[in-house]
């Protein structure tokens, strides 16, 4: 009968447009996709805000303590300060070094009158390289959590449009109507699904890569002081 879809029509709930409007028109799949992406967009910026704290936090005590251990003459002054400076990937390095140090000076057993000696050098290089791969593994943790947000939710987002839009379709049938009336409620809420996986995985990328590139210079601070450090060694335990 022609008056079916002119029936159907009337009896739809008016879209009053907006992210409530939205809302109320979505699916359940729709709705679905945009409680994940939702989650997804929390735990990223929780992830954000703590790990730059740590990052900020690390530099800036890695340069107080290379202040400290290049002014110190003794390795047991420095490893007095390292509990004030925990945060820092430099005083994991020192305190593996220093350790190794030890053992190895106390294991030697000099000659009263000589200086004491480390026996290798090499267990003390791998001691030094082990520690600093801890702690730049420290430092990259969670940060594979905004790599795999800024890669996933994007798809997650169309997903949620490409359901949206079959039912637009579904709704059209239904119908018989292509009208605007009919089809803006349905194509708007697929589309806020697209809107929201950017919305989470654009912050994510950017910090991300923000992220990775302190973490590399950070990195290589580590690398560096441990060279320091065995060199430090070489000259005054051998």
């Amino acid at each position: 009968m022609p008056f079916l879809p002119l029936l159907a029509l009337a009896q739809t709930p008016a879209f009053s447009g907006g992210i409530g409007g939205l809302l109320a028109h979505a699916g359940w799949t729709a709705r679905f996709v945009l409680v994940l992406l939702l989650i997804f967009s929390l735990v990223s910026w929780a992830i954000i805000l703590y790990k730059a704290a740590a990052l900020s936090r690390a530099r800036s005590q890695s340069d107080v303590f290379l202040d400290v251990f290049r002014r110190s003459a003794k390795f047991s002054e420095v490893n007095a300060v390292c509990p004030q400076l925990k945060a820092s990937p430099l005083v994991g390095v020192f305190q593996a070094g220093y350790l190794e140090v030890n053992q190895q000076v106390r294991g030697g057993q000099a000659p009263a009158g000589q200086k004491p000696t480390v026996r290798s050098l090499e267990s003390l290089s791998r001691s030094l390289a082990r520690a600093a791969g801890v702690e730049v593994t420290r430092l990259e943790r969670r940060l594979s959590f905004l790599a795999t947000t800024a890669s996933v939710t994007p798809f997650v987002g169309l997903f949620g449009t490409v359901w949206g839009i079959m039912s637009a379709f579904g709704d059209i049938g239904r119908m018989g109507s292509a009208s605007l009336t009919v089809v803006a409620p349905g194509i708007s809420g697929a589309l806020i699904t697209t809107a929201m996986g950017l919305f989470a995985a654009i912050p994510a990328a950017v910090f991300f890569n923000a992220f990775t590139s302190k973490v590399k210079v950070l990195g290589a601070m580590v690398d560096d002081f441990a060279l320091e450090f065995l060199n430090i060694v070489e000259r005054n335990f051998t």
